[in-house]
């Protein structure tokens, strides 16, 4: 946090060092970021990311959008950039980045978006992408389950005020959920720690992680959650 001397902010701990949030996968077909946020560009460096294929957006807050641009590095050699988005956040993609999606003769390198309007699942190599519509204060954005031959494999929820029934019982059993937990204090917009274990409960997955953690939220607080369920930090791998 600018400016901020607590005890979290000035943690020796690396793992309380964090960027926005944002996942990257890899599949033996092809790579795809999910948001493009502020950070985009450092993390890319950080982590000697050389491919991507796709970009996967959730929702346009600046947090999740504001790096779009750096993906230019990545679709130079092929010329273009498949963007998969819901209606509304390729609307306001292509309001903020008009010119890269409205130029008529761009040079070469310049990113060239193209975009896919998300309203159901879709597949990038072997993966199927199943959006999943959450509220987010008075948003709706898409989380997403990610699943490999009939399995499913992570449910991504990084920003949500709720998880309704449906959406829970959609991703039942998954092998690792990825979920919104702020901090402790109650969120207008964004789950707390106990109502992120709650959910956890409903979905019964092998594995939970918490991620879009605030400053108010210290990594040695995995301690205390419940078994098999962790604090996600910045260039956390996860292989299955």
């Amino acid at each position: 946090m600018i400016g901020c001397d607590c005890a979290i902010c000035r943690s020796p701990d690396p793992r309380d060092q964090r960027l926005r949030s944002s996942i990257y996968i890899q599949t033996p077909e092809c790579s795809w970021v999910v948001d493009t946020g502020t950070d985009f560009r450092t993390q890319a460096l950080r982590e000697n990311v050389r491919q991507v294929d796709a970009v996967v957006f959730t929702h346009s807050h600046t947090d999740h959008i504001m790096g779009f641009d750096d993906l230019r590095r990545f679709a130079h050699q092929r010329g273009f950039m498949p963007v998969y988005a819901s209606a509304a956040t390729m609307k306001d993609l292509e309001r903020v980045y008009e010119f890269a999606f409205k130029a008529l003769n761009p040079f070469p390198g310049y990113l060239k978006p193209e975009p896919h309007i998300v309203s159901g699942p879709f597949h990038l190599g072997s993966t199927e992408i199943t959006p999943l519509p959450v509220p987010h204060g008075n948003s709706i954005v898409n989380g997403y389950l990610f699943s490999r031959h009939g399995q499913k494999l992570v449910a991504y929820l990084s920003d949500c005020s709720a998880v309704p029934d449906e959406i829970s019982n959609q991703i039942q059993g998954v092998n690792t959920l990825i979920i919104d937990a702020l901090r402790h204090k109650r969120h207008p917009t964004h789950l707390s720690v106990d109502q992120a274990i709650e959910v956890a409960g409903r979905v019964a997955p092998g594995k939970t992680y918490f991620t879009h953690i605030s400053h108010e939220l210290p990594q040695a607080g995995e301690s205390q959650l419940p078994a098999n369920t962790h604090i996600a930090y910045d260039g956390l791998q996860l292989k299955f």
